[in-house]
């Protein structure tokens, strides 16, 4: 399974996340590819990372905050995300294009 998947033009991203690191990135895919590591300096607390993990992929995908939904994940560090129509993929992911 891997961490990236097409649906038509949408992309799904599972990811892990890391609340209050330094600074917002993707670090790097898990060893078994099932999720990628996203790190967050915003607290788990009140959908605070939640919001701020939709932030940081809608401006690493160029696309507007109302593009990315959470599919899963709610109250977990795991997490399923939707993107309609990414605009760009950030160089640091590797990601095959869609073809659709």
């Amino acid at each position: 399974m891997s961490w990236y998947r097409w649906e038509g033009e949408d992309l799904e991203l599972r990811v892990r996340v890391q609340p209050r690191a330094p600074r917002d990135a993707f670090d790097t895919p898990d060893p078994s590819g099932a999720y990628y590591w996203v790190r967050l300096k915003a607290p788990p607390v009140e959908g605070k990372g939640n919001k701020a993990l939709q932030r940081f992929i809608a401006d690493a995908f160029g696309v507007p905050l109302s593009q990315v939904s959470l599919l899963s994940g709610d109250r977990a560090r795991y997490k399923r995300l939707r993107i309609q129509r990414p605009r760009q993929i950030p160089s640091s992911l590797t990601i095959a294009p869609c073809n659709g």
